[in-house]
């Protein structure tokens, strides 16, 4: 794939773009790790370290903390909202201090914002197995990023900086680590983690007050002086409309091209590793991916828009990462301001992908896998014709394979169940018919087969056809089967050309003549009598 500037896609992109997944895990705008990485790299510079060293320190410094979000379900067990526990232990207090750690553990254990008495229960509980699960954090972390990196054939060098990231100069990390014995690139990027925010939300002088705060504790003294004597360089220019750019050309060495089979896996295992944040989810992308590839090929779409919705599948729900375990494994009902939450990921994964050029189409296509054609889907609330094909494929594959899966809110349903629930959806005219039924054929149900209509006849040409005979508008058809009332009137068109008439009562006729009204079809009936599910929890 040709990414931006006529660049073949590389492993540098698809870093990049993890690290954005980071930040939406520590509680921080889109790029803070990409701005890190640049503060870091700059001050690599003014080391004197060589090529290979600040390689080190590109990709470790990207893939910092990408595995923090893989025990947010025990985060957020016993801390409450994950987000802002990863935001507070990060940038908000010193934990090598005692004063600081002791107003932390003080501020969430429980999870702040609970009601009392549940906060006091799950305090109990956590004096047990929630103090162990939280010793094991760095850990699970390191673990969990290390098998990332193997995946995507990074070095040694790159994988024991990553290692050491959960370090502290003052030797009260994760490994005990002291002093010059840490990696300098986790040396670097630790510290340019912490500035960046300060920098970001209060200022240089407010980047520069920290450092000095946090020396000789959590950051190298020799380190924060250099920082402090260029710190205005350091920041130049990292508010600009965006520091993508800047990150992807700063790559030291030659950068890794991903050919195409190698890019399905690198994105495979992103998806993958996106999934580790909540237990119900694991799994869920790869079987929708190859759920909806199957289907789409049954549907006849071609063959690039095969592979495109693929991958897409593969990377549908990297926005979940954004919205806090508290609400994905909640098992009562979501408020609304959780539900608005929830409405938000796809959002999340479309922005997400969006910042590669190569990658964007993924996003957009992605982006629809919660999109309903009567417009009561989200993030955008599209309908009819503005979700395409590949769309409502990927939205009946959503929706069947998470029916087959267990949630905290509800058990997995039969594969007969959900084939049930999915046609009702059809019925409700909340999915497409054609896509569901190919998403059934592909998941090994027995689907009625399509009927060759007469003259040519589409089965979406059948549908109006029926609407016109019963003496409905092109404004009404348009309403009836959630398309715009130009679409509605370009079927209108192409059904007399084919069967070769020139209104509604030859329409009619012809209808007539080949039995097409008394096989089940559309009826135009009003919003009021389609089941509804406003409010009612996501699958």
């Amino acid at each position: 794939m040709v990414s931006g500037k006529g660049r073949e896609l590389g492993l540098a992109e698809l870093v990049a773009l993890l690290s954005l997944g980071t930040d939406l895990g520590l509680g921080q705008p889109m790029e803070h790790m990409v701005r890190a990485c640049l503060v870091a790299l700059r001050l690599g510079e003014q080391l004197g370290l060589d090529e290979s060293q600040r390689t080190v320190v590109y990709y470790s410094g990207l893939l910092a903390w990408v595995g923090c979000h893989t025990d947010a379900y025990e985060q957020a067990k016993w801390l409450g909202d994950d987000l802002a526990v990863k935001r507070d232990a990060h940038y908000g207090y010193d934990l090598g201090r005692m004063g600081p750690a002791t107003a932390f553990m003080l501020k969430h254990i429980g999870g702040a914002g609970r009601p009392l008495l549940e906060r006091a229960r799950v305090s109990v509980g956590f004096l047990g197995d929630g103090r162990r699960s939280l010793e094991a954090l760095a850990e699970n972390h390191y673990l969990a990023t290390d098998e990332l990196a193997q995946k995507l054939g990074l070095g040694e060098d790159v994988r024991e900086a990553l290692r050491q990231s959960y370090e502290r100069w003052d030797g009260k990390g994760a490994y005990r680590l002291k002093g010059a014995d840490i990696a300098i690139a986790s040396r670097l990027i630790n510290l340019a983690d912490v500035v960046e925010v300060f920098r970001r939300t209060a200022g240089v002088d407010a980047a520069m007050a920290v450092a000095r705060e946090r020396s000789g504790t959590q950051f190298d003294p020799q380190l924060v002086e250099v920082f402090c004597d260029q710190a205005p360089m350091l920041f130049s220019d990292l508010d600009d409309a965006t520091s993508w750019d800047l990150v992807i050309d700063a790559e030291p060495s030659l950068g890794q091209t991903l050919p195409g089979e190698k890019l399905d896996d690198a994105l495979g295992a992103i998806g993958e590793f996106a999934e580790l944040k909540s237990p119900w989810r694991m799994g869920h992308a790869t079987a929708v991916a190859e759920l909806a590839a199957e289907a789409a090929r049954t549907a006849g779409l071609p063959t690039g828009d095969v592979m495109t919705l693929r991958r897409s599948a593969l990377v549908e729900d990297l926005g979940h990462l954004g919205v806090s375990n508290a609400i994905w494994d909640k098992q009562g009902t979501l408020s609304p301001s959780e539900l608005e939450r929830v409405r938000l990921h796809p959002y999340l994964t479309e922005r997400m992908l969006s910042f590669s050029p190569a990658l964007a189409p993924l996003g957009t296509l992605a982006a629809l896998h919660h999109e309903r054609l009567d417009g009561s889907g989200y993030p955008r609330g599209l309908s009819g014709d503005a979700i395409s094909p590949a769309g409502r494929v990927l939205a009946a594959a959503d929706v069947y394979q998470a029916l087959i899966e267990s949630r905290p809110h509800r058990p997995a349903r039969s594969p007969e169940a959900a084939a049930s629930e999915l046609r009702a959806e059809v019925t409700a005219r909340r999915l497409d018919g054609d896509a569901a039924d190919a998403v059934l054929r592909a998941a090994g149900h027995r689907v009625r087969r399509r009927k060759d209509w007469p003259s040519g006849l589409t089965s979406r040409e059948v549908d109006v056809l029926r609407l016109v005979a019963r003496g409905l508008s092109n404004k009404e058809i348009a309403r009836a089967l959630h398309v715009s009332a130009k679409t509605a009137g370009s079927h209108v068109e192409h059904i007399y050309t084919k069967v070769g008439v020139s209104n509604r009562a030859q329409a009619t006729l012809f209808a007539m003549r080949h039995g097409l009204m008394t096989d089940v079809g559309p009826e135009p009936r009003s919003p009021e009598a389609l089941p509804q599910r406003s409010g009612e929890r996501p699958m």
